[in-house]
């Protein structure tokens, strides 16, 4: 992609400024200083004259948004790590790039991940709430807030990709014993590293965790992966963690399992149909049955400039004439 000026790139939210700021000295790039969510009238109308789109995962770039591109629009640049927030083969056909940010939020991601892990059963959530209610807190007693110990006890994580891994190596050094379920088994050096189980069945491996922990891609495929027959499959004493994608897991067969006490609780980063989280997760939380979060995860200063920066080198590659490093292809392509 060649341009006589600099290339016109619109990006949708607001990003760390020197990200901006560099965006700024080498492209037209329009921001959102309000960093409002652009409506769809407005994506299209960002895709009519943008040589560049940059947009995140609030932003749904479907195929009619697509498909209304002016066009000098080539390069989707996706602010994230996924690209499911985007109609891949509706770009490919219109001879669209797209590109994302993998590989710079792994760390971040697993320590939110441990983070839960260790919220949800020590109840950390619930008790720090009680201090902040003059008066409700009588001091220490031998039976009171006791929650359970992760020290251990199995996990089984469902997606033993990077982030996968990369908590199975900090949960480890907390005592837990690791299992995972996987399309195919890591690594052998990984496997032995971590003294780790490999599940060809995730319902079987289901059946006998402590804590599960959702670390999987969101596609087609791994829709309510966690389904209302699998989530009756686990322990009524286990813990089920989510910092992935919502939709993993269906949210509704997952809420009945708490009511009814078939689980014992649940630490969720991500939501089913966010950002609207359904009230009876809230009410749940009020009542300490489940830590929710509002899609922190990877929420740190240092990996959204990382991001930043791989977008920056995408659009760079891109107007170069190369093929830009994180290139996304349709599945099956």
């Amino acid at each position: 992609m060649l341009v006589s000026k600099k290339p016109l790139v619109v990006i949708t939210r607001k990003l760390p400024d020197p990200i901006e700021t560099r965006m700024r000295e080498l492209f037209e790039a329009r921001l959102n200083v309000d960093d409002r969510r652009l409506s769809k009238a407005e994506l299209i109308e960002a895709v009519k004259q943008a040589h560049v789109l940059v947009p995140t995962i609030t932003d749904h770039v479907s195929e009619e948004i697509i498909n209304a591109a002016g066009p000098n629009l080539k390069l989707i640049a996706n602010f994230g790590n996924g690209t499911d927030n985007i109609d891949v083969v509706a770009a490919a056909k219109r001879g669209i790039t797209v590109t994302n940010t993998p590989n710079v939020l792994t760390e971040d991601t697993a320590d939110m991940t441990m983070a839960l892990m260790l919220a949800a059963p020590r109840r950390l959530v619930e008790g720090a709430s009680i201090l902040l209610d003059d008066g409700k807190w009588e001091g220490w007693g031998p039976t009171w807030m006791l929650g359970r110990r992760i020290w251990g006890k199995r996990l089984g994580i469902v997606g033993m990709g990077r982030i996968g891994t990369a908590v199975a190596r900090r949960a480890k050094a907390f005592g837990l014993s690791i299992h995972y379920h996987n399309r195919k088994p890591v690594n052998p050096k990984t496997e032995e590293e971590l003294e780790a189980t490999y599940w060809e069945s995730l319902d079987q491996m289901l059946a006998r965790m402590d804590i599960i922990s959702v670390n999987c891609p969101s596609t087609p495929a791994t829709f309510h992966l966690l389904s209302a027959r699998r989530l009756a499959l686990m322990q009524p004493t286990a813990f089920i963690v989510n910092t992935a994608r919502g939709q993993i897991i269906d949210e509704h067969a997952l809420i009945e399992q708490l009511e009814r006490g078939k689980l014992s609780g649940a630490a969720l980063d991500v939501f089913e149909h966010e950002p609207a989280v359904n009230s009876k997760l809230r009410k749940l939380a009020k009542h300490g049955k489940v830590v929710i979060l509002p899609h922190m995860g990877s929420a740190t200063l240092e990996g959204r400039i990382d991001m930043g920066e791989k977008v920056i080198i995408n659009i760079r590659t891109f107007i170069d004439g190369h093929r830009p490093p994180d290139r996304v292809l349709p599945r099956d392509w």
